[in-house]
């Protein structure tokens, strides 16, 4: 096995989406953990949905779309400026506590992030946590107008890195994505933190690893 790039999902894998939570209780005491985690779905559901019905709109749009909807099913009262205070959060998200340590010492590989986000989101979020000085490349489902796990969005990979596929190490902890990127013909990681049951969806992924960091070792050896 030859791994000459390692590509990284954002949202969930490399950044805590409910490191929001401390804002969304601020706003709305008690309702902070509910409110993060329907918002997160919701934000998940439209961009496959998006996809599937061909109406693509960036990920900062769709993340606003989803805030509105979590907020309207929770009863809670959305203004400008707390819808303003709460996508900002986006793109002041916390990385996972290794996430640091498991980029520099995976610097043997060229290392990138493909990711769902809108390229402003991504490139705030990304200077925000201090990785844009161990990433090589900043990679947006904007270019092709879908959603992952739709294959156009992985093909990108290969033509920003100038690497073969199956010279490609995915690694995500949406195991829906992780079977996008083995479907393409990465080879794929998965980051299962919550030991959750894998989905049906066919591909499976090369290794199932708890944190970032076990990955050194599986590529060193």
């Amino acid at each position: 096995m030859t791994i000459r790039a390692l590509v990284f999902d954002a949202y969930g894998t490399l950044f805590d989406v409910h490191s929001v939570i401390a804002r969304c209780e601020s706003l709305f005491p008690g309702r902070g953990a509910a409110l993060s985690h329907l918002w997160r779905q919701k934000q998940l559901e439209y961009t496959w949905l998006r996809s599937l019905m061909g109406r693509y709109e960036n990920f900062e749009s769709v993340t606003a779309s989803a805030l509105n909807y979590a907020c309207s099913t929770l009863g809670l009262t959305l203004t400008k400026r707390s819808a303003g205070d709460l996508l900002l959060a986006y793109r002041r998200l916390n990385t996972f506590a290794e996430v640091g340590d498991a980029l520099a010492a995976l610097r043997d590989c060229r290392l990138a992030i493909l990711s769902n986000g809108s390229p402003e989101m991504l490139n705030a979020v990304v200077r925000h946590s201090g990785l844009d000085r161990l990433l090589d490349a900043v990679i947006s489902v904007d270019k092709v107008r879908m959603f992952k796990p739709h294959p156009s969005v992985y093909r990108l990979v290969p033509d920003k890195l100038q690497v073969r596929s199956r010279d490609v190490g995915f690694v995500s902890s949406n195991y829906w994505d992780v079977c996008g990127a083995a479907a393409f013909g990465f080879q794929a990681f998965w980051i299962n933190r919550t030991k959750a049951a894998p989905d049906e969806l066919g591909p499976r992924p090369n290794a199932v690893l708890q944190r970032l960091t076990d990955l050194i070792g599986w590529i060193s050896e």
